[in-house]
Formats: C-alpha cells, structure tokens, sequence
C-alpha cells in the first residue's frame, strides 16, 4: 500500500549559510547533514534541501510563485507562538479559514513561504 512518509522540499538559494541560519534559528529546523553547496535541513518529516544557487533570481522576485510548502500539522498554536517569539517573518497572521484551515505563513530570508495548516476540526 502506498504511503508518503515525508516530503522533502529542494530550494535554489542565493546564500546558503544565511538562509540556513533562519531556518535553525527562526524555524526550529535542525541539520541533517551538509556537503559542499547544499544544506539538508529538518523538522520532523518536513525535509528541506538548501542549495548554493548564486545567479538564482530570489524566491521573493517570483512573487505568488514563491509558495513552496504546505505543512498539515497539529499543535498550530504552540508553533506560530513559537516562531513569533523567534522572530520568524509571518507574512499571513494565524487564522480560522473558510475552507476549514487554521493558517499562517512565514518567509524566508530570499522570500521563500511556507503555510502552516490545521484541520479547525480537530480543536
């Protein structure tokens, strides 16, 4: 039977080091390893692959297509306190949606976003 174990998100970044940082430091991700020009980053099955990618143009240049990651999680409101008390930028505020979602965003250093989501349904 097929089951997605985790996901693993590759990311062409113009600093490495410094983007790494954001996500150790503002994001709670942790090193899984490194090699030259590449950083693989953790938080739980959340992977992410920051590659050293100098002529990229910056995630933030490509505007809506800057969104990388939706992250289904439970505990949403310990992880957006938390990242606020970090000092993550949050670009979308934490929020019941609709569609059913409690939501935030937060962005990288170059602009990449990640939304945070959590079925309303089980609060």
């Amino acid at each position: 039977m097929f089951e997605v174990k985790a996901t693993q998100h590759v990311l062409a970044v113009n600093d490495v080091e410094m983007t790494e940082r954001y996500f150790l430091d503002k994001l709670g991700f942790s090193v899984r390893f490194r090699v030259e020009g590449w950083s693989f980053l953790s938080l739980g099955s959340f992977h992410v692959m920051l590659g050293h990618c100098p002529d990229e143009v910056p995630a933030r240049d490509t505007h809506e297509h800057s969104y990388f990651a939706y992250v289904n999680c439970e505990g949403i409101d310990d992880i957006y306190r938390d990242y606020m008390q970090r000092g993550a930028e949050i670009f979308q505020a934490l929020s019941n949606k609709p569609w059913g979602m409690r939501e935030f965003g937060v962005a990288t250093p170059e602009g990449h976003r990640i939304m945070f989501g959590e079925d309303i349904d089980s609060f």
